[in-house]
């Protein structure tokens, strides 16, 4: 069996996740101490207690989501579970791409916590209210989502900014450029079109402000290369050194999050089983849609973690 670890991405969280980690495990509940330390704020309480729409923040829901990871492969690592001798390669959605950084031993728990804050409002103070949007098409070929947002510049900035597999691609730009390829994508044959409820058109050219934000941060903090490679959302195949990755992560805020063809790599390169590590089971939905060859497990829960220990 060879083993990778992923790490979702925004839209994951929700109210309470990691709580029984924190109650079961000393290791848990130490991260949520620490994030809570680097940020100067109690944000696990926002995670265990809500309210919803205070977690759903950008700015917090980044931290959030990487708290809950981090928290699981302390845990793992305390009983024993080498990240290097067992796991071949790990990737992030998005800012899931963090947690798998932070996970491989590239930045620091407190770095990464602090570094997604800053992402989440810079991306969040990038573009004003109402000005961008994101969609998801579902049902078009890449090719085809690529050509209606051609189609539909004339209206603004628009690009694909995941594909997420499963014929399921979201795109990213100004408004009136999204609605118009949208409605473009309807009448090519998608199955749906609809507009997404973001605060912000993430991973498109409108974030080059955070961009840039984020290419000033991941300079003054301390990285080492990864334990193991790491799969980068923009380029869909593995990165191994630490200076590299943060270019890459710079690129990632405007770039396309190519999950679809990061599946596929994993399931041409051996991998077999895709660990989802955090809260929901997102990822696990999509490997499933997009390579039947690997299969998705979700870890977030103590029972789910004595489970994977013991498939070791």
């Amino acid at each position: 069996m060879t083993v990778a670890f992923t790490f979702p991405g925004q839209g994951s969280q929700a109210v309470g996740m990691g709580r029984d980690l924190a109650e079961a495990f000393p290791e848990a509940r130490a991260v949520f101490e620490e994030v809570d330390d680097a940020l100067g704020e109690k944000l696990s309480d926002i995670i265990w207690n809500g309210p919803e729409d205070k977690l759903t923040l950008t700015a917090n829901a980044q931290p959030a989501l990487m708290a809950v990871s981090i928290a699981a492969i302390r845990v793992l690592e305390a009983r024993g579970f080498n990240l290097k001798a067992r796991v071949a390669y790990v990737g992030g959605h998005s800012l899931g791409e963090y947690s798998a950084l932070c996970a491989a031993g590239t930045f620091s728990l407190a770095d990464t916590a602090r570094l997604l804050r800053i992402r989440g409002n810079a991306m969040q103070a990038a573009v004003p209210v109402g000005k961008g949007a994101m969609a998801a098409i579902i049902g078009l070929e890449h090719a085809d989502v690529v050509a209606v947002c051609e189609a539909a510049a004339g209206e603004g900035a628009v690009q694909i900014a995941n594909d997420n597999g499963g014929g399921q691609i979201v795109i990213s730009g100004e408004k009136p450029a999204v609605e118009k390829a949208a409605s473009l994508a309807s009448e090519k044959g998608a199955k749906r079109a609809l507009l997404l409820p973001v605060s912000a058109p993430f991973h498109s050219s409108l974030m080059a402000p955070a961009a840039e934000a984020m290419r000033e941060a991941l300079s003054t903090v301390a990285r080492k290369n990864p334990v193991v490679p790491v799969i980068a959302n923009v380029r869909a195949a593995p990165v191994t050194s630490a200076d590299e990755i943060v270019d890459l992560l710079v690129e990632q805020v405007t770039g396309q999050v190519r999950w679809r063809e990061t599946v596929e790599w994993f399931g041409a390169n051996g991998v077999t089983t895709l660990y989802e590590v955090g809260a929901g089971k997102v990822l696990t939905g999509l490997a499933r849609r997009i390579d039947k060859s690997v299969t998705g497990v979700a870890v977030n829960t103590p029972a789910d973690i004595e489970a994977l220990l013991a498939a070791q």
